[in-house]
């Protein structure tokens, strides 16, 4: 999936997208999206799609990935995640719900918020990260409800699987996630720094455990040969913005070397 961070992918144009590249869907990402043009430019423009042009689906992730990247300027707990701003150094509140009313402004296609813990992880912060992203996903539930009615258009919730590398927080994520029989289901927390060999073995936990009538996407994958990989295992969706950046940069992925 093309990521537009903020809601465009750079040096593509919409024409190519559709015609060249038949892309089915782009990105946006929630932290991004909230901070500029911010919410409010969003609402009066009529959401995302119209705000950028785009008529097929949009996804928002979580902006768990940016918060977590934000480790110094950030304060995780049970309501949501307190973070400075990397453009004017403002504090802001992402809770389930306001990261919702952000997105679900916007687009139609939301991966709830998340805790995402770091590579590596001791056991009981993995743990305590996964039981809050459980928790925090049951008020994305609830508010997705709520906002079906506000906004009046489809939205879908594909709450994320955490775990660290912990083989047993992960089987444990993903029967939780299973649970809570949403459209669709992510595996996030991966390709932050652990080796290859592990990333395999989590996502070869988790789709075993995770319904296969339902997509199951990958968050943050994007080389070649990590794409292929996980296909193999099952996965289904894949987002990087290394493709394009690569791309932009002059360097192209072929069959041969």
């Amino acid at each position: 999936m093309p990521v537009g961070t903020v809601g465009s992918v750079k040096a593509v144009t919409q024409e190519q997208l559709r015609s060249d590249i038949n892309a089915q869907i782009i990105l946006g990402n929630t932290y991004h999206l909230y901070l500029r043009p911010g919410t409010e430019v969003l609402r009066k423009a009529g959401g995302l799609h119209r705000f950028n042009g785009w008529e097929r689906p949009i996804l928002t992730d979580s902006g768990g990935y940016q918060v977590f990247s934000l480790a110094a300027n950030r304060k995780i707990k049970e309501e949501g995640v307190v973070f400075q701003s990397h453009i004017d150094g403002s504090r802001h509140l992402f809770t389930p719900k306001t990261s919702w009313i952000s997105s679900a402004a916007s687009v139609r296609h939301y991966y709830g918020v998340r805790r995402m813990p770091p590579y590596p992880s001791e056991y009981g912060y993995a743990k305590r990260s996964m039981e809050l992203t459980h928790r925090w996903l049951d008020r994305c539930i609830r508010r997705l409800r709520e906002t079906e009615s506000i906004y009046g258009h489809e939205q879908t919730l594909f709450p994320i699987v955490q775990g660290s590398t912990y083989k047993d927080l992960r089987r444990a994520s993903a029967e939780a996630i299973a649970s809570r029989n949403c459209a669709g289901n992510a595996i996030g927390g991966l390709s932050v720094g652990e080796p290859e060999n592990e990333m395999y073995e989590m996502c070869g936990i988790v789709t075993e455990l995770l319904p296969k009538e339902k997509p199951r996407y990958l968050m943050g994958v994007g080389t070649p040969w990590n794409i292929l990989n996980n296909i193999e295992l099952g996965i289904d969706m894949f987002d990087c913005v290394m493709p394009t950046r690569n791309g932009r940069n002059g360097m192209l992925f072929t069959w041969t070397a």
